[in-house]
C-alpha cells in the first residue's frame, strides 16, 4: 500500500532558496519515491519562478472563499526530477515577488493563506485526479498552521484520517505573535492547554509543535539541543512535552548535483582516488581568479555562507584578522547577510588583499569552486540544525574547521591529533574568537608538518555516505508512526 505525502513548503530547491529548508524540501521527496511513497509538493508560485525554466503549465483554478473574501486560486504544476509539483498563484499573496520573503507584516497573512489553500488544493486533488494526501509534511513556522487546521477539519472522516509531521529546521524562526491576523481571518481559538499555559496560542510553529502527529528535526544533536533554553528560544519546555514524538534525523546531500568527478563548475574534476593531482588545479585557479599568489604550498581556508550572527562570524573575524596578519595562509569568502557583518568581511578583505578575497552576494560557480579549492572550510555556528556546507565540503575534499553543536557536532568527526586514522575535520567547543584562532593554528600546523595525515583525513572525508536514502528511511518510519495515530495502529509501509 502506497502511501501519500504532501510536502508543503515555502522553499524548495531549485524553485525559491533561500537556505537549507530548501535543499531538504528539494532533495527528499525524490529519495521517498524510491521507497514507494508517492511524495508530492506544494509551493507559493513566486513570481520570480520561471514557468519556461522549469516547464510549469497550468493545472486548474478554483475559487476560495474565505472570512475576509474570495480569492481566485490557480494551481500549476510541473513534475521534478520524478516529483509531481504543484505551485499555488493567487493575487494579492503570490505571484508578482522578486524574493523568497518580504517583510514580517506582509509575510505572516500570506503565508497564513498559503496555509489554508494548501488544504484546499489537497482537496481539489482528490476531486480532479484521485489523489490525497495521507500525511502533510510541513517545514517551519510558515506553514505552521496546518497541523491544527487538520485537527479542526477532524470531524470530516477523510481528515480525520490524515495525520501531519512537523519539520523544524530552525527553532529561532517561529511565527510569533500572529494573533490579530488569525482572528481576522477568523481561525478557531487555539485551546491545546500546553499552549494555553505558555501564552503560545499564537505562536505558529508552536502550534505545529503542540498539534502535528509527529515532529523532526534536521539533525539528531539539534532533536536534543531544543529541548534547554539555550537552543529552544522559548519553546523548550513545549518540546519536552513532544519527546516521544520526536525525531532527529540528519539530512541528506544531492550526491548527484554535490559530486566532484562531474561537477561542470570545475576547472578540473577528481575523485577519492585522484584527488591529490587533481584537486590542486582547482586551487590554482581560485588563486589566480582572486588576486591571490599562485602556491600549492599554502593553506587555503573558505567560507561560503549567510553572513550572519548565527553562523559565529562574531567569533571568526577577530580570528581571521589576528591570523591573516602573521601567519602564512590565504582565505576566500562567499555570501551575504546582516549589513554590519557584510563590511566587516569587506573591511578585511581589502586589509590583507594579498592575502584575502572576499566576494559579496552569491554565485553558485564560485561556491562550488571555493569547495573545490580550499584546504579547510570554516563554519563556527553558535547554532546549527543541520548545515549543508560541512557536508559538501567534506565530499570535495575540504576539511572543515567546525564548532560542535548540531549537525555539525553529527557529521564532522574530530580529528585524534595522531595518524590519522581517526577524523574529517577540527571541532571546537567554546563560543570565544580564540578557540577558534586556535583551532585554525592547529588545522594549519597540521596541514604544513603532517602532510600525509592530512591525505588520508581527506580521502575518508570525500568517502562519508551522506545521501539521501538513510533519512528517507527514518522519514518514510516517522510517517508510518504519525498515521498509526490515526489508523489504530494499522501496517503502513
Amino acid at each position: 500500500m502506497t502511501t501519500n505525502v504532501l510536502f508543503v513548503s515555502a522553499e524548495a530547491a531549485p524553485f525559491a532558496k533561500v537556505g537549507g529548508l530548501a535543499d531538504v524540501v528539494g532533495s527528499l521527496p525524490q529519495a521517498l519515491r524510491k521507497l514507494d511513497i508517492d511524495a508530492r509538493l506544494i509551493l507559493p508560485h513566486y513570481g520570480f519562478i520561471s514557468d519556461e525554466k522549469y516547464k510549469i503549465v497550468p493545472a486548474f483554478d478554483f475559487e476560495f472563499p474565505r472570512v475576509t473574501g474570495v480569492s481566485d486560486v490557480y494551481v500549476f504544476t510541473t513534475e521534478y526530477d520524478g516529483v509531481p509539483i504543484y505551485f499555488v498563484q493567487a493575487w494579492p499573496f503570490f505571484g508578482n515577488e522578486t524574493s523568497v520573503y518580504t517583510e514580517w507584516n506582509w509575510d505572516v497573512p500570506r503565508y497564513l493563506f498559503f496555509n489554508q489553500v494548501a488544504m484546499a488544493v489537497a482537496w481539489e486533488l482528490k476531486g480532479r485526479e484521485g489523489w490525497f494526501p495521507d500525511v502533510f509534511h510541513v517545514h517551519d513556522w510558515h506553514t505552521g498552521l496546518i497541523p491544527f487546521l487538520i485537527s479542526e477539519s477532524r470531524r470530516d472522516p477523510l481528515w480525520a484520517q490524515t495525520a501531519s509531521v512537523v519539520s523544524i529546521h530552525n527553532m529561532a524562526y517561529q511565527g510569533d505573535h500572529t494573533g490579530g491576523w488569525l482572528w481576522q481571518l477568523g481561525i478557531a481559538g487555539r485551546h491545546h492547554p500546553e499552549l494555553v499555559s505558555r501564552g503560545l496560542t499564537d505562536n505558529l510553529l508552536a502550534m505545529s509543535i503542540a498539534y502535528a502527529d509527529m515532529v523532526s528535526t534536521v539533525s539528531p544533536r539539534y532533536a536534543t539541543e531544543i529541548q534547554y533554553p539555550y537552543m529552544g528560544y522559548g519553546l523548550d519546555e513545549l518540546v519536552r512535552t513532544r519527546v516521544s514524538d520526536l525525531a532527529g534525523i540528519l539530512n541528506g546531500l544531492d550526491v548527484d548535483y554535490w559530486n566532484p568527478a562531474t561537477d561542470p563548475l570545475l576547472v578540473s574534476n577528481y575523485t577519492a582516488d585522484d584527488f591529490e593531482e587533481r584537486r590542486l588545479l582547482n586551487k590554482r585557479e581560485m588563486q589566480r581568479e582572486s588576486g591571490l599568489e599562485v602556491r600549492d604550498d599554502i593553506p587555503m581556508i573558505g567560507i561560503v555562507s549567510r553572513f550572519v550572527k548565527q553562523k559565529g562570524f562574531d567569533l571568526a573575524l577577530p580570528a581571521l584578522r589576528r591570523l591573516l596578519a602573521d601567519t602564512e595562509v590565504q582565505f576566500v569568502a562567499l555570501g551575504t547577510g546582516e549589513p554590519d557583518l557584510e563590511y566587516q568581511f569587506w573591511r578585511l578583505g581589502k586589509d590583507f588583499y594579498w592575502r584575502a578575497k572576499v566576494y559579496q552576494g552569491f554565485n553558485a560557480a564560485i561556491a562550488q569552486r571555493i569547495y573545490a579549492a580550499c584546504d579547510m572550510f570554516l563554519m563556527p555556528s553558535h547554532f546549527e540544525p543541520c548545515g549543508i556546507g560541512q557536508m559538501v565540503a567534506m565530499r570535495y575534499g575540504s576539511l572543515p574547521v567546525v564548532r560542535e553543536t548540531g549537525g555539525l557536532a553529527d557529521t564532522v568527526q574530530n580529528y585524534d591529533n595522531g595518524a590519522g586514522d581517526v577524523g574529517t575535520g577540527f571541532v571546537f567547543q567554546w563560543e570565544q574568537p580564540d578557540a577558534v584562532l586556535g583551532t585554525l593554528r592547529w588545522a594549519i600546523d597540521v596541514y604544513y608538518t603532517r602532510k600525509d595525515v592530512w591525505r588520508r583525513m581527506q580521502r575518508r572525508a570525500m568517502q562519508t555516505e551522506f545521501s539521501w536514502e538513510k533519512s528517507a528511511r527514518a522519514y518514510a518510519d516517522v510517517y508510518r508512526r504519525a498515521l498509526e495515530k490515526h489508523r489504530g495502529h494499522m501496517t503502513v509501509p
